[in-house]
């Protein structure tokens, strides 16, 4: 993984952001010697972080659908049963 400084990352921001672009390599960001975060390439955020909380977002409104549900007291089963006696 390349390693890139805020210093650098403020001087030469274009020039990194190409990289990123061609490469696709995460780059790791450091404030002097301690690493802070990752610039990772737009397609890496989409399948990483992107595509999770949609699919989280989507998981939460199928429960709150399905919760709205009215709760019947009879299995689907037995009401088939009842049905098809008649």
């Amino acid at each position: 993984m390349k390693e890139v400084t805020a210093t650098e990352l403020r001087q030469a921001m274009g020039k990194v952001a190409k990289r990123l672009e061609r490469t696709g390599e995460p780059i790791l960001l450091k404030v002097g010697n301690k690493p802070v975060g990752v610039l990772v390439s737009l397609k890496d955020f989409e399948e990483r972080f992107a595509l999770h909380a949609a699919a989280s977002r989507r998981r939460a409104l199928v429960d709150e659908i399905l919760g709205d549900r009215v709760q019947t007291k009879h299995s689907v089963d037995a009401v088939l049963d009842e049905v098809r006696k008649h």
